[in-house]
């Protein structure tokens, strides 16, 4: 897989494979989903607890800190695509419709290169 041959909707059906073969659905409603995402999200962050922003962009190019990451990464997203699975959201949809309140709340001739 890559993301240029990829679809969402692959990636979709990937994740409902693995859930369904180990009947995890059972488990699977928005708040035990969104627990593990945050969760997820949050061992992201560990791996650059207390580094300056320096040392943060240098654990990007380690292998072993890279990879972590990467895993960690994979799961937040998994289970980003888990939610959608199980709460019947276009994920696809979602990220146009957001963008769209995103461009609105901040103008890029407002906000370009600063917050």
């Amino acid at each position: 897989m890559n993301d240029q041959k990829t679809t969402v909707d692959n990636l979709k059906v990937f994740v409902k494979n693995f859930v369904d073969e180990r009947d995890w659905s059972q488990f699977h409603n928005p708040k035990n989903i969104s627990m593990a995402l945050a969760i997820e999200a949050s061992e992201l962050m560990d791996i650059f607890k207390w580094d300056s922003n320096d040392e943060s962009e240098k654990k990007m190019s380690v292998d072993i800190s890279r990879q972590d990451a990467i895993d960690e990464l994979a799961d937040v997203i998994i289970y980003s695509i888990a939610f959608a699975n199980k709460n019947g959201i276009d994920i696809s949809d979602a990220i146009l419709q957001k963008m769209k309140k995103n461009e609105e709340k901040y103008p890029s001739e407002k906000f370009k290169g600063h917050f």
